[in-house]
């Protein structure tokens, strides 16, 4: 339970039709192995103590008395066990009979919700034996006591007050209104469902669909558990599917093998998305029922990405690169249009972000039919550059079509250098940023005697630490990178390269070229012709920061589930005293260079993180860093 994150699990037991006593058995086992994996919540099949499938045998009073005496096995059974479970079984109810899951823990009825929306179709009658929850909750007695009954029923834990637990059974997931829909308004984060759904062929990815669909609406962990064997197989098949889904994204997934399928939901990513979203603006009316966990910590099993602004699988990353390079080109495309710019100007470094953003601006004139050459490629030598990126920057630009403009800057920043008084042998940060706005004023005076506008180069990564110099390379006329993280630069310049392969082989072996260059600024002097400024020697490796970043920005999380994540993900790339030490400079400089990004230009956004102070990212320059700081020396 430690950072928000709580362990689920769905639970399919083996089970005989109608043999209550024997289902009654396979249930408590599943609890005990489901509370020695360490799961809080564990929901099973859908009349998983009858069976789903007993058809007229719900009539019997016999079948009846046995479910309940089924259920008073099963809560002694488990009397201390804490994990929270729902269990399916038929109850009958002032002459009705409903199909319910009881919820149960530590050896006691929490409440029974009935199920809403009964299927009426197909093989499936269940309006023959079963009524449709009421519309109202109520008190109902049960093995002698009185329990909540309904299908507004919640469940929050005394010592997880984010925690809150609502469930619907099989169709009503299906229903156009689900009743989870009132239930997450009210607060259920994590929705259970009981189902007894059976299989068809492609049935399992509209099933799939649904479950990551239902999590995605309601922001919330969907744990779906599907009966499986010992159904009966007259005219149907029952293929145990088990699903655990968060906010869109499925955890972990079974289908056919039964058993015991765990994971972890992360609450509190899942709070402060519905904070940030205020998706629910209504809370209509409920029966809150409390009931306590003993906090413990939570091992993670669940799959943490070391990249998460990379999609892993190739397919995948080629249509985010497609969809990117699609967003971005457009963005610019539509403001060159509108300013009626008859060049676009862009400082070429031969380093990845120059290229990317060359790129980019090769697309938009493709875009409006415009030749190549109305793009004003400007590589501008000075103390630091080398032959290695100076040619890079060369060959590319002609391979390209450009126009290209070389400006060697060495003398211009020499004389401003006397003009301010700065000693050339004073390698400090002015003997950098002095370049870096050279360049700047430079790009500018071209671009304004040639009626264009000058292409930003600098990424979001970049942004984050305030790695780019006030009014250098950080401004621009209109910032195609500025939404693209480092590590997701590379991808997009890879994927440009192969898509070139076959097209311009030059083309390509200079794109991976530059693939292979150690990122730099190369604003000090070359060491043997060789960069001798590497930027990941000095604010770490932008693996590393885009992964801090994204949990950062994106989702609100503290320094400590961070660092946390980082070692989980990470920890066989990187040591936790280096994971650590780079956390610390991330949020030093984050913190520190928030002025930078009050006054960004404009830029596409492509991602859900983004820092435009016009809209994703509004922070006073000023804030202090002391709170998170005191965090991560907690974490020494």
């Amino acid at each position: 339970m430690k950072d928000g994150f709580i362990s689920v699990a769905c639970g399919t037991p083996k089970l005989r039709l109608a043999d209550c006593h024997y289902n009654a058995e396979q249930t408590f086992t599943m609890m005990r192995q489901a509370e020695k994996a360490g799961a809080k919540v564990l929901v099973l099949p859908e009349l998983g103590l009858t069976g789903y499938s007993c058809g007229d045998l719900f009539y019997q009073e016999t079948l009846l008395r046995g479910a309940q005496e089924a259920l008073s096995t099963v809560l002694e059974a488990t009397r201390n066990l804490e994990v929270v479970t729902a269990v399916g079984l038929p109850v009958k109810v002032n002459n009705k009979l409903y199909n319910c899951a009881a919820v149960i823990q530590k050896g006691q009825i929490l409440g029974l919700i009935p199920k809403t929306h009964l299927p009426n179709y197909g093989e499936f009658y269940e309006k023959r034996q079963f009524a449709a929850a009421p519309e109202e909750n109520q008190s109902v007695t049960l093995l002698g006591k009185s329990v909540p009954f309904g299908n507004h029923l919640v469940f929050r834990c005394a010592d997880m007050p984010d925690l809150v637990l609502g469930f619907e059974i099989c169709e009503d997931m299906w229903a156009p209104c689900s009743p989870a829909v009132d239930l997450a308004a009210a607060g259920a984060i994590v929705v259970g469902n009981l189902s007894a759904s059976n299989d068809l062929v492609g049935k399992d990815s509209y099933r799939r669909q649904l479950v990551t669909m239902q999590s995605a609406k309601l922001l919330c962990g969907y744990v779906y558990s599907n009966c499986g064997e010992g159904e009966s197989t007259s005219d149907v098949v029952f293929g145990a599917h088990q699903m655990i889904a968060e906010n869109g994204t499925m955890l972990a997934e079974r289908r056919f093998d039964g058993g015991l399928l765990v994971s972890e939901v992360d609450i509190q990513r899942l709070a402060y998305e519905r904070r940030r979203t205020q998706m629910f603006d209504r809370a209509p009316a409920v029966w809150e029922v409390p009931f306590s966990l003993t906090v413990s910590p939570t091992k993670l099993t669940r799959y943490v990405a070391p990249m998460p602004f990379v999609p892993e699988d190739k397919s995948d990353r080629d249509e985010r690169c497609r969809e990117i390079l699609l967003l971005a080109s457009l963005g610019l495309k539509q403001r060159l249009e509108h300013t009626g710019a008859k060049t676009a100007v862009v400082g070429l470094s031969g380093g990845l972000d120059s290229t990317l953003a060359v790129l980019i601006t090769g697309l938009a004139m493709k875009m409006l039919d415009r030749p190549m050459t109305d793009i004003i490629a400007v590589t501008m030598p000075c103390f630091g550059t080398t032959d290695r990126t100076k040619n890079n920057a060369v060959i590319l630009a002609e391979k390209l079509g450009t126009t290209l403009k070389t400006v060697d800057i060495s003398a211009s920043v020499r004389s401003h250098f006397k003009d301010i008084g700065h000693d050339m042998e004073d390698h400090s940060v002015t003997f950098e940023n002095g370049q870096a706005r050279e360049r700047t004023q430079v790009l500018m005076d071209i671009a304004n005697k040639n009626g264009g506008l000058v292409i930003g180069t600098g990424d979001l990564s970049e942004l984050a630490l305030g790695w780019c110099t006030y009014n250098g390379d950080h401004m621009s006329m209109y910032a195609v990178n500025c939404t693209i993280p480092k590590t997701l630069v590379r991808h997009l310049v890879g994927y440009l390269a192969r898509d070139n392969a076959e097209k311009d082989r030059e083309l390509k072996d200079v794109l991976e070229d530059i693939l292979d260059t150690p990122v730099s600024p190369e604003l000090l002097p070359a060491v043997q012709g060789q960069i001798s400024q590497k930027t990941e020697d000095l604010v770490g490796p932008y693996e590393l920061h885009d992964f801090f970043l994204y949990y950062m920005l994106r989702w609100g999380f503290s320094p400590a589930k961070i660092y946390r994540l980082a070692v989980y993900a990470l920890g066989k790339q990187y040591s936790r005293e280096v994971i650590l030490k780079w956390l610390k400079t991330f949020y030093r400089r984050f913190f520190s260079q928030q002025f930078k990004r009050n006054c960004v230009p404009d830029g596409p956004k492509i991602g859900s993180v983004a820092m435009s102070p016009r809209g994703d990212w509004r922070m006073p320059s000023d804030a202090k860093v002391n709170l998170w700081q005191a965090e991560l020396e907690t974490l020494e």
